[in-house]
């Protein structure tokens, strides 16, 4: 797990050392254990290196190829590599080191872009091709490991992420109005944008190729995997889709302890966390496990159970783990946001800051932690969410109720008022549009819960792993993720929806109008993932496999008004907050105080609010964490 950067003069300028060194050195904190340069005329190669296989300085990176021809930067974990190293063994190939880089090197000379076929892991990787002048790139299936690149002054720039890029002189820090947009529409970013002007985001399961003839217009990366949730054609019984689900995910975890150093688990109280750990313990005596959890002393309603500590303890207790707690207070968040915006750099789904402690809790006991991420958007694990669109008129209906709901942080009426200050460099940014086009490779004819989890793998998972990234490297901290095991996966999309979900037909019959007692079908519940509980009592209690979906998120909505008031105040309705360049102040405080006042829950718009804010102020004042 590391951090990689590069320069690309298209005019065959020659490249400045001095240059590509200020990339690696903000990019430290993803790579303590080395760093390393690459420079050929006008193409210059960094890496930081944060070293959990092959720990030997014959795993150094930048990487070349015995003649010379390839060049790499490369950051991820391919769990395969073993036996794709025998694969290129017996074609000839010699290996100098037992890393996975130089696999992913020499499977890139042997079969060009068709090696990304057989890699089952999480990268994003550039190489050089001196043969050819060519330079190319690629990101994991899922979007695991993150890759970020602009054009600036005639030069083709990339890096792990946007820090890196600013360093570089003729690199603006401008924010982009229309990524904001549409952050504070969905509380992400569906788009390649991000809040700045300028540079992109790779998009996830691609690769794209630059070369001295290409100018930005002719950079276009291509999809080589997507995700295709879908029914069977010929579906197998129950009984033995829990039997290869068992098989599949036990392959999934023990593939992903492959390392050289310490690896431990987040063990949050629910299900996923709980049976990853339960298959792991089996290998690793003793193994270390991590929670986080929240004073609760000050919440109500809902947040009450956001703590889960005691579900963890006693998963802790059964399966024999070195056990690790930390419990956040409302002040938390208010200590950590300077930095946790910088190493952020773009807001996401959810409050993410509980995320930062998670993983600096783990850091300090290893250097790889596993993690349930995954498991909710591959199995059903949001029933309220798909029950609310299972029957509709037609695709355009069920676009038009799904687009509603994403609708997350304000509400559509009071977009115009709220950007009143950019309306006019904004207002030709449709939203439902780009809502759209997310689903606009995939067949109608899927049914509307599949499309949903296509959805949902697509953009919130998306931003889910993006923050995981940034917040555990924040602490040079690798995060696995076993639930995005490619067999897993695919056997996952090809499984009948009746059992992923409880009682759909029951929902498909309500009138949405007449809700009445049925509203709990829009309500948590265990109704989610039944295959998965069912395969997974194997492993932990039946109270945590039966029960409630429980994210993974402070009592926010009661720290906002309670505890946290004045810096909620301090930092968005007093003095001058950088947020009103962009937004109209009166319609936001109106927002903020329909929450201060119990009205309304709106706890993600005001945690958006601020991790904006403090993002526009670090940007503003060169905040720098070192």
């Amino acid at each position: 797990m590391c951090g990689i950067a590069g320069i690309f003069n298209l005019d065959k300028s020659p490249i400045s050392s001095v240059s590509l060194k200020k990339m690696t050195d903000v990019l430290a904190h993803r790579g303590p254990d080395g760093e390393g340069l690459y420079v050929d005329n006008f193409i210059g190669l960094a890496h930081r290196r944060l070293a959990i296989i092959d720990l030997s300085l014959k795993a150094h990176q930048p990487m070349l190829t015995r003649n010379g021809q390839y060049a790499i930067t490369y950051n991820g974990e391919v769990y395969n590599f073993r036996e794709l190293m025998v694969e290129l063994e017996n074609l000839g190939y010699k290996f100098k080191s037992r890393s996975d880089s130089e696999v992913v090197l020499y499977a890139y000379a042997q079969w060009g872009v068709k090696c990304l076929d057989r890699f089952n892991g999480m990268f994003a990787f550039a190489i050089w091709d001196k043969k050819n002048a060519e330079l190319f790139l690629a990101r994991d299936r899922y979007g695991i490991k993150p890759l970020y690149y602009t054009f600036s002054n005639n030069s083709f720039l990339f890096a792990s992420e946007h820090k890196a890029l600013l360093k570089l002189p003729g690199v603006r820090q401008e924010v982009d109005k229309e990524g904001l947009l549409e952050y504070f529409t969905f509380q992400n970013i569906f788009t390649n944008r991000t809040l700045l002007k300028g540079i992109s985001i790779f998009p996830a399961g691609s690769w794209a190729k630059v070369s001295l003839k290409d100018a930005a217009k002719h950079f276009s990366p291509v999809q080589y995997w997507d995700f295709d949730f879908r029914e069977p054609e010929h579906p197998l019984s129950e009984q033995d889709y829990i039997i290869e689900l068992n098989r599949l995910f036990q392959q999934a975890v023990k593939r992903q302890l492959v390392s050289d150093v310490g690896v431990g688990s987040y063990l949050s109280g629910g299900m996923d966390s709980g049976s990853i750990v339960a298959v792991a313990a089996k290998y690793i005596p003793g193994m270390k496990t991590f929670t986080c959890g929240f004073d609760l002393s000050s919440a109500n309603g809902l947040e009450l159970g956001f703590d889960e500590r005691h579900k963890a303890r006693q998963m802790a207790e059964l399966f024999k783990t070195g056990h690790y707690e930390t419990v956040l207070k409302s002040g938390d968040m208010e200590l950590v946001l300077p930095k946790l915006a910088w190493h952020l750099e773009e807001p996401r789904v959810g409050q993410s800051y509980p995320n930062y402690y998670a993983a600096k809790l783990a850091a300090q006991s290893v250097k790889v932690v596993l993690s349930g991420v995954g498991g909710d958007e591959l199995f059903g694990g949001y029933p309220w969410r798909y029950y609310r669109v299972a029957a509709n008129e037609n695709f355009n209906d069920y676009i038009d109720k799904y687009y509603r709901y994403w609708h997350r942080l304000i509400p559509a009426k009071e977009m115009i008022k709220i950007f009143g200050p950019i309306w006019r460099d904004v207002q030709h940014v449709d939203t439902r549009n780009i809502f759209c086009n997310v689903f606009r490779k995939r067949k109608q004819s899927q049914g509307y819960v599949n499309q949903s989890l296509y959805f949902e793998a697509k953009t919130f998972l998306h931003g889910l792993l993006i923050v995981e990234d940034k917040l555990s490297m924040a602490h040079r901290l690798e995060t696995r993720v076993p639930f995005l095991d490619n067999d897993l996966v695919d056997f996952a999309q090809a499984l009948p929806v009746s059992l992923k979900l409880r009682k759909l037909s029951e929902v498909k019959r309500i009138d949405e109008n007449k809700l009445s007692g049925e509203s709990k079908y829009f309500e948590r519940t265990n109704h989610g993932k039944i295959i998965l509980r069912k395969a997974m009592q194997k492993y932990i209690p039946d109270s945590i496999s039966n029960g409630e979906k429980q994210g993974f998120s402070a009592p926010d909505a009661s720290w906002f008004k309670g505890e946290s008031i004045e810096y909620v105040r301090k930092n968005l309705l007093l003095g001058n907050p950088l947020i009103y360049e962009y937004m109209d102040r009166q319609e936001v405080k109106k927002l903020i105080e329909e929450h201060l006042s119990g009205r309304q829950n709106r706890r993600l718009f005001i945690w958006s609010l601020l991790n904006v804010e403090q993002w526009l102020k670090n940007n503003s004042t060169g905040y720098s964490n070192e």
